[in-house]
């Protein structure tokens, strides 16, 4: 039988036409879409980290309602992917996609600084972001050649990359947000938007022709592609992955929903100064510049020696690592409500670099997983299903928020770290199918998809 083909012949051809000069030993349109994606980021985890606050305390939400629409809006935001990453592949191209989608965005931005309009403030951004987010990740498979060894790290690359605007927004938006007014910070997010689609623009010659604009005989090879046997199969492995994403996400997310609430009752004073509420939410994409490197050779190490775990098994491996950060949480909250005070900012410090730890075996690896399987003309379809998953699990996270009011800390964090548990042994069941799947990938470099 004949081995399945993830890249139809005509895609190869137009990855060989590819430039060959490079900036930090990549091809320079990695840097593109990873700026471009930074300043997009810059926007969005910036109005994320004063949007509760903001509800609270502004618009004099209820903690439980507050928290509904914060679930609402972080799921919707992944689920309109699915729909922008099928208009991208088969209509738009990604390129204007990415155009359309972050133009919209922009506008929803600078739209939340109007109180009237917050609610359409919110969809507007979601449906943007339908079209820009799996639109832009999708072109890094058509930067490399199918076997060029470094397109497995890419994504880990680009992570660090986006992960520099979550590390500003909170410095940037956060501060000007909770010191000068929400407002102020909602069209500083705007501006960091217009900032990332002009860095695109002006790069666009550096990355990949758009696959929808080939011919009708390129179309029907990739087509052909996409409904193989073979491909169903990976398909339906990717939904059984996306699935117990989901589950993971209902942890991971309380990072943006109900730990700021808990951060403000902690101790934060150093000397006479207090450490604002939201720098907190810069520690993590801190922390992934610390780690990642680190992460990235020890794993190469793993596969020249032949021993690098596979993908499923960093992912269950992350999972665990997120529960027990979640655990360290509780017995600190415990701890503290037996005997008074506050927990130190140390201890949230602690905790950020154990979560952190655990994110980078899972979210990079998990997107890298459905980029590198997706057929040529499926690009953004597919790496809009691994959002769908946070769709989800924004959703079950914002339910779960809900609980806030009615648990302890302690429990709370209990509960958030079984939801972390129960994803990684999940992924660690599917660890075999997958594995069989992704061994007749013809291309499955130094075993990250084995």
């Amino acid at each position: 039988m004949a081995e399945p083909k993830l890249i139809a012949p005509v895609e190869v051809e137009k990855w060989a036409a590819m430039p060959t000069r490079t900036w930090f030993g990549h091809p320079r349109g990695l840097t593109i879409l990873f700026l471009t994606d930074t300043w997009e980021q810059f926007s969005y985890y910036g109005m994320r980290a004063i949007l509760v606050y903001y509800m609270v305390e502004r618009l004099g939400l209820h903690q439980q309602r507050a928290s509904v629409v914060y679930g609402l809006y972080t799921a919707f935001v992944y689920f309109t992917p699915i729909l922008g990453g099928v208009i991208s592949d088969r209509w738009l191209g990604r390129d204007r996609a990415v155009l359309i989608g972050g133009s919209i965005m922009a506008a929803g931005h600078f739209m939340m600084a109007f109180e009237p309009l917050f609610y359409a403030a919110l969809a507007t951004i979601a449906t943007g972001n339908g079209l820009f987010l799996p639109s832009l990740p999708s072109q890094i498979n058509g930067l490399y050649a199918p076997d060029d060894p470094r397109r497995h790290l890419a994504y880990n690359y680009y992570y660090v990359g986006v992960n520099l605007g979550g590390f500003l927004a909170p410095l940037g938006v956060g501060t000007v947000g909770e010191l000068y007014g929400w407002h102020w910070g909602f069209t500083l997010a705007g501006i960091g938007m217009l900032t990332g689609l002009t860095i695109y623009i002006c790069g666009r010659r550096y990355l990949p022709t758009d696959a929808s604009s080939g011919t009708a005989a390129e179309r029907t090879q990739s087509d052909d592609d996409a409904t193989s046997a073979a491909t169903r199969k990976r398909f339906t492995l990717l939904l059984g992955v996306a699935g117990i994403a989901v589950v993971f996400r209902v942890a991971y997310e309380q990072v943006g929903n109900t730990l700021p609430l808990w951060i403000e009752h902690t101790q934060r004073q150093i000397g006479s100064f207090v450490i604002p509420m939201t720098w907190f939410q810069s520690l993590n994409p801190l922390l992934i510049f610390v780690l990642t490197p680190a992460f990235v050779a020890r794993w190469l190490q793993l596969a020249r020696q032949g021993r690098e775990p596979s993908a499923l098994r960093k992912m269950a491996t992350g999972a665990w690592i997120v529960c027990s950060s979640y655990l360290m949480l509780a017995a600190v909250a415990a701890w503290y409500t037996a005997h008074g005070g506050a927990a130190s900012w140390l201890w949230l410090v602690a905790f950020f670099v154990v979560m952190t730890a655990g994110e980078l075996f899972i979210l990079p690896v998990g997107l890298g997983l459905f980029g590198r399987l997706a057929p040529p003309r499926y690009a953004a379809t597919s790496i809009a299903l691994w959002f769908f998953a946070a769709f989800l699990g924004n959703l079950a996270a914002g339910a779960l928020g809900t609980l806030w009011s009615d648990l302890s800390p302690a429990g709370f964090f209990c509960l958030t770290a079984s939801a972390a548990a129960v994803a990684a042994t999940g992924l660690r069941c599917l660890d075999g199918s997958v594995r069989d799947a992704c061994t007749r990938l013809p291309t499955a470099p130094y075993g990250e998809l084995s």
